[in-house]
Formats: structure tokens, sequence, C-alpha cells
């Protein structure tokens, strides 16, 4: 199974009698599962289940939804709702008595939401009403399907774009074990080298106060734990990388002990050969670090 990428988009139509609609989703990354939903008025009902079915497709990650509506044949008649009309008027009628206002045009008053209403609607029973909900419920169920699909895509490309960059760590990893001015005996001959060159060649310099100096320098530059934990991490990564299961997070957290190890590598390299070793593997971790930031 590959990773989940949080970025994707899904159409899915359907229709039910006289009604035909669209479904369109779209996702992008986030911290968790936030689903903003657009839909006609008058189906505020069906957003908690709406919401139940995203969550079993989906668990991270900012959708939009849109539905849009559209009926077949006649336009549907219309009516005024009296009990919503005598309320504006009531209300015009009480805001005239305190301020000098224009009296308001009838369109409108027919404008405002509620005074004007779909007849159809109106007579609707509560059975035609339920048998609408669950027929877009079910066709956001295949959006929703869609959707995941889609994100499933996405994430078998950002999995082969993420598994070169483990694979260049771990690359950087080894070169930083095997570079020459990390050994103990490198470090000794360049302390010699520049205790000479301060000294000069007239002064002579004792052979063991020059080890015991280079042992110094080479606890402190001693970068075989860093390297021990680098190879750990990439190992981890590789599970995750493989697993079932939304791993982004635990991506995120592997990604700042990456970049610890890769910080503290830098810090104790004593010589330039390493140091740019240390630069490379903090760019190629930056850029995982980039990547992993849409998977799911």
């Amino acid at each position: 199974m590959p990773l989940n990428s949080m970025t994707g988009f899904a159409r899915v139509g359907g229709a039910h009698g006289a009604v035909r609609w669209h479904w369109e989703l779209r996702s992008v990354n986030g911290k968790g599962l936030d689903a903003r939903l657009r839909l006609p008025a008058g189906l505020d009902g069906i957003e908690t289940k709406l919401r139940t079915e995203l969550a079993r497709h989906l668990k991270r990650g900012n959708c939009q939804i849109n539905l849009v509506l559209e009926r077949t044949g006649e336009a549907a008649p219309l009516r005024v709702n009296r009990a919503a009309l005598q309320v504006v008027l009531e209300a015009i009628e009480d805001l005239q008595k305190n301020i000098e206002v224009m009296p308001p045009r009838p369109e409108g008053i027919l404008a405002l939401k509620g005074v004007l209403e779909n007849a159809e609607d109106v007579a609707a029973d509560e059975e035609a009403k339920s048998a609408l909900e669950a027929a877009l419920t079910a066709s956001f169920a295949e959006g929703a399907k869609a959707l995941a699909e889609a994100r499933a895509q996405e994430g078998a490309k950002l999995e082969a774009v993420l598994t070169g960059h483990v694979g260049e760590i771990e690359r950087l990893t080894y070169a930083a074990a095997d570079c020459p001015a990390a050994a103990p005996a490198a470090l000794q001959s360049r302390l010699k080298e520049q205790l000479q060159e301060l000294l000069g060649d007239a002064t002579a310099i004792a052979e063991d106060r020059v080890a015991q100096e280079a042992a110094l320098l080479a606890t402190r530059a001693d970068i075989r734990e860093e390297i021990d934990r680098l190879k750990a991490h990439v190992e981890q990564a590789r599970e995750l990388l493989g697993s079932k299961e939304a791993v982004g997070r635990r991506l995120d957290f592997l990604t700042q002990e990456f970049n610890r190890e890769a910080n503290t590598l830098c810090s104790k390299a004593a010589d330039v050969s390493l140091t740019r070793i240390g630069l490379d593997l903090k760019a190629v971790i930056d850029q995982f670090r980039e990547q992993i930031q849409n998977v799911e």
C-alpha cells in the first residue's frame, strides 16, 4: 500500500427525480482532518453524515466540499411566506419609529431570505426529502472514495521521491563515517602540523604531548554516535514509508531527529571535507522535510 498524499481532487455527479447534482471535493495538507462544506439551503441535516463518511476514507487534510444542485424541467412556482413577510414588515415599522428611513421597495422586501420560497419545496413531504438526502449521501460516498484514490495515486509518486531522499541521506551518512578527516590519526597529524607552524622548526614538540592533545580532540570530534543514530533513523524511515498506516506525523518527528544529528555532526567537524558532507546532509534532510508535509 503506497503512501497517501493530502493533495487530491474528485468530481462525481448524480440524479434523483427532477434533481441533478455534482459534488466537487478538493483537499490539501493540514494538521488534522478539517472539512468545509458548502451545501444548498435546506440540506444542513446531512452534514454530520457527510463528515462521518469523509472520515472513513481520510485521516488528515483540509478539504473543500461543494454541492451544486440543478432542477430539470420547468422552474418551480414561487409563493410568499406570509408569516416571514409579517415579521419583516413589523421590523420595518418599528425601525421607522426610531429613525428616518426611506420606505423599502416591494422587490427589496421580497428579495429577503425566507420571504419568497419555492412552492414545491414547501409542499414536498418528509419522505421525498429523506429519499433525496439518502441519494446525495450515497453519491458523496462515491466522491469521498474517489478523492481517497486520487490522494493514493499522488502518494505513490511522493513515496518514490521520499525513498530517493532517504537513500541519499544514507549515502552521505556512510560518507561521513568513512571520511579520513574524522580518523584519530588524521587529527593527530593535523595537530602536529599546526603546532609546528605556530612554534617553528627549531622548537621540539613532545610526541606524548601531541598524542595527548590529539586524543582530547578525537574525543570531542567523535561522530560515531551521530553516525549510528543516523543509520537507525534511515532504517526507521524506510519502515514508515512501507507502512500501511498514516505516517505523516511520525515522519515529521523523525525529520527533526535527522536534523538534530546533522547539526551535531557539523558542529563536531574538524575538517572542511566533513563539514561539506554535513551541509549536504542538512540540505537533503530539508528537502525530505518539505515533501513529508504533504504525507497523510
